[in-house]
């Protein structure tokens, strides 16, 4: 996903789809081990789609922590 469409998105909803992606990495990770792995480069998509849901989120976290000192 691209970071504008994740912006969009509400915090309860960030954290729901950065669920669903780790669940979806650590099924890909079995596969892994077990030598199953169809789609090597969703390893990559997944962790940066992650990491931008991250920023995200740590962005408005510090966003609000600026305002409530101001």
């Amino acid at each position: 996903m691209k970071a504008k469409e994740l912006r969009d998105l509400s915090d309860e909803e960030l954290l729901e789809k950065e669920r669903k992606l780790k669940e979806e990495l650590f099924k890909l990770n079995q596969d892994r081990y077990s030598g199953k792995v169809n789609k090597p480069h969703m390893f990559k998509l997944l962790r940066k789609d992650i990491a931008r849901i991250q920023t995200i989120l740590r962005e408005r976290k510090l966003k609000e922590e600026k305002y409530e000192r101001a």
